[in-house]
């Protein structure tokens, strides 16, 4: 089955990033999700094909994992800057999006994540500020070969990190570790599709600086 015989309600659920690319077209994938892809691409004169390939940017190229321990500074960070940030802040808009609507429209239930939106909004604010240090301190330190003198901004960042791990950790106490409760709409599953991709996006982040980059500077050895 191609992605245009799919339906949205199926390709929100199981594809992270759709739900944006829908939200952009005005396709509803909540309440018009059993429609597939091409049928609700047509209903508003768009081009099924384009939409397609719109929506396959977002499947991972199979291919084997870069080994980073061998990359120069300048290559991991321009891969950080392009795989992680760029994709972070993509990621945030569109789930403190999707959390504003479950919340507001099933905010009677028991099992709404009630707060998470909120959350979700701190945790953006707070993971920008993060990233714009590391963009206009930190890695300009590293690909200008200061690395060695980078130790205090290297420390700060790696504290940061524990925070965002604690902030994760509170999106599965919000989301019963992300469970979506018995008869949970389109959007409610969409949402935390999404956010277990942003979780395992941040994880390999954070992974990629602390044990690879940072470690370079902060006790490990120079490959820079």
């Amino acid at each position: 089955m191609t992605l245009l015989d799919t339906s949205l309600a199926q390709l929100a659920q199981e594809l992270p990033g759709a739900t944006a690319i829908f939200n952009h077209y005005n396709l509803s994938f909540c309440c018009g999700g059993k429609h597939t892809l091409r049928e609700a691409a047509s209903k508003v004169s768009l081009d099924p094909q384009a939409l397609e390939a719109e929506l396959m940017q977002l499947t991972p190229e199979p291919g084997q994992e870069r080994d980073w321990a061998q990359a120069e500074d300048g290559e991991i960070i321009a891969y950080l800057l392009e795989r992680f940030h760029k994709v972070h802040r993509a990621q945030l808009t569109e789930l403190k999006r999707l959390a504003h609507r479950v919340e507001s429209v099933h905010g009677d239930r028991e099992e709404c994540p009630h707060g998470l939106t909120e959350h979700l909004h701190r945790m953006a604010m707070e993971l920008e500020q993060h990233m714009q240090k590391e963009e206009g301190i930190l890695f300009p330190m590293l690909v200008g070969g200061q690395g060695m003198i980078a130790g205090g901004p290297i420390r700060v960042m790696l504290m940061e990190h524990e925070g965002h791990r604690e902030e994760v950790a509170r999106i599965d106490d919000l989301t019963d570790n992300l469970t979506p409760p018995r008869g949970a709409c389109n959007t409610w599953r969409a949402l935390y599709t999404g956010l277990e991709a942003f979780k395992a996006d941040l994880d390999a982040h954070i992974h990629l600086e602390n044990d690879v980059l940072f470690a370079r500077y902060n006790g490990g050895a120079y490959h820079g």
